[in-house]
């Protein structure tokens, strides 16, 4: 299993789940988790996904998805879930 962090940030609007969903099962990545929420009109989303079945390496799944992210106005970044880890440690 190669497990990724994929974070979206921004103000909600219609179909960004779908946008980001769409690509990862066009790209045979599976979301293993998901939470989102929304707050004073902005959307976050954190999804725990797998990329071992996917043709794609994570920086090429990384530029993709920041592309969608600049099309809809919101931010995703993908991160290794080691990277992810250490970052948030307390």
């Amino acid at each position: 299993m190669k497990k990724r962090i994929v974070t979206v940030v921004g103000k909600d609007s219609v179909g960004i789940i779908a946008k980001v969903c769409v690509y990862l099962a066009n790209n045979d990545i599976n979301i293993l988790d998901i939470a989102q929420t929304i707050v004073g009109g902005y959307f976050n989303m954190m999804m725990v996904v797998d990329i071992q079945n996917s043709s794609k390496s994570t920086d090429i799944v990384a530029s993709e998805l920041s592309q969608i992210g600049d099309e809809i106005g919101v931010q995703i970044k993908v991160q290794h879930e080691e990277i992810f880890e250490m970052m948030h440690r307390i």
